[in-house]
């Protein structure tokens, strides 16, 4: 039987240096091409390169009260999450928030919601990921729930979850997932640069991955038609 394994305080450090360092693309390949929030889910500030376990939060529509709470208990080393239930037309996080959240040593945000203050956001090296940016304020009156599972950017995310963000978007690893699909993330890195290096000699892609006998099996299966290129 194969046992759940959860990321260890001793792992941390390491395999947030490593992590960061592997792309979400080649994270989300070895996820079996998943695992990626929603296109919009966008970085926008200067460093998008972001790595940690999840903090989450759902909050109330609009309301900003809780996205307070739970950056006051967030650990060092952590990606802050928040569901901010699909509300596009008030801000959940801004400038002050984002100094706060570097000071305390954060990795990084990802918000299900809008944000402001974006010219200081763009400026910042703090990674903020988040759904569209609008001026209007949220209120402080409502509570939310800390550390439940959430739906942020089209993905499930439990607490603990490995969220890794870079210039692509926001990918999800399951914590009991993570040693797994970043082994996986590391030989596809080593298979992508063989790939390229032979194209830099000029060799012909396609041929490279194999595309041409796929595409004639799936041809003779009767799952694909044969292309045919018009003729200039």
């Amino acid at each position: 039987m194969n046992q759940k394994r959860k990321t260890t305080a001793a792992q941390q450090p390491r395999l947030l240096d490593e992590s960061r360092a592997i792309r979400t693309s080649l994270l989300s390949d070895a996820l079996g091409k998943g695992g990626a929030m929603d296109h919009d889910m966008r970085c926008l500030s200067a460093n998008c390169r972001m790595a940690g376990p999840a903090v989450t939060v759902r909050v109330h529509t609009a309301d900003i009260l809780m996205v307070g709470i739970t950056l006051s208990q967030c650990p060092k080393g952590s990606v802050l999450v928040i569901d901010g239930q699909g509300e596009l037309n008030t801000a959940l996080w801004g400038e002050v928030t984002t100094l706060a959240a570097r000071l305390k040593g954060l990795q990084g945000v990802v918000i299900d919601g809008a944000i402001r203050d974006l010219y200081r956001i763009h400026r910042d090296k703090f990674p903020v990921f988040a759904r569209a940016v609008v001026p209007n304020a949220g209120g402080a009156q409502y509570a939310g729930e800390i550390n439940v599972p959430v739906q942020c950017g089209g993905a499930i995310v439990h607490p603990g979850d490995w969220i890794v963000g870079d210039e692509d978007g926001v990918v999800v690893v399951p914590q009991e997932r993570l040693e797994m699909v970043m082994d996986a993330a590391r030989r596809l890195a080593i298979v992508e640069k063989k790939i390229r290096k032979e194209v830099g000699k000029g060799k012909d892609l396609a041929t490279l991955l194999r595309y041409h006998e796929l595409l004639d099996k799936k041809a003779k299966e009767g799952v694909l038609p044969q292309m045919r290129f018009q003729e200039k």
